[in-house]
């Protein structure tokens, strides 16, 4: 379960920004997330309610995106969206693919007062 280790990862980012910031409290964080990641949302925003709990991010809410898998084929070119964890070129079939999308991890903002 990666889901514990990358909130823990992100409840250390978030109190740091929100202390840098001068936020007394931290009422929503906005992260974003490639498909290739392959967290699962609820226990995501799980592990991080619990990450945070008694500090000033307690009780924020958690938005998450997550951004589709884009590659490109190094054969012919096409550049296309996985479908059906498909890893192979919609147009030609080759393997041989460049990811372009889909291993993103980052925080988008963080709010608060």
């Amino acid at each position: 379960m990666h889901e514990l280790k990358i909130a823990e990862d992100l409840k250390d980012i978030v109190l740091e920004a929100a202390s840098k910031g001068n936020l007394k409290k931290v009422t929503r964080v906005n992260v974003t997330f490639g498909q290739m990641v392959q967290i699962v949302p609820e226990i995501f925003q799980f592990a991080f309610t619990e990450c945070v709990r008694d500090t000033s991010a307690e009780g924020a809410e958690v938005t998450i995106e997550i951004v589709p898998v884009k590659m490109t084929c190094n054969e012919c070119g096409t550049e296309f969206i996985v479908k059906d964890n498909m890893f192979a070129c919609h147009k030609c079939g080759s393997a041989d693919l460049k990811i372009i999308n889909g291993r993103e991890l980052f925080v988008k903002s963080i709010e608060g007062e």
